[in-house]
């Protein structure tokens, strides 16, 4: 399920280093989790929707693999986005 665009210009306007950077890994992992929250939502209503949590899955695991990339490269760039995004208690 795709994001609108003006969805993913206002997580790049408060996650990204400038205006069009799509490509740091705290904007990617923002996005990522916005979908991620979508598709959870449309869970709660198709519970027998298995294409789509497939795709979650893989939504999942792609996130997990840029925050441990980010983890490693800058601690504190790690940090911060989890603290914003609130993905770790």
């Amino acid at each position: 399920m795709p994001l609108d665009k003006d969805v993913v210009q206002e997580i790049v306007k408060k996650y990204g280093f400038h205006e069009k950077d799509t490509g740091s890994p705290e904007v990617q992992i923002a996005i990522l989790t916005e979908r991620i929250k979508n598709l959870t939502e449309h869970f709660k209503e198709h519970k027998h929707d298995n294409y789509n949590k497939r795709a979650l899955q893989r939504l999942v695991g792609r996130r997990k693999k840029l925050l441990k990339y980010l983890r490693e490269k800058d601690f504190n760039r790690y940090r911060n986005i989890v603290l914003k995004l609130g993905l770790r208690k």
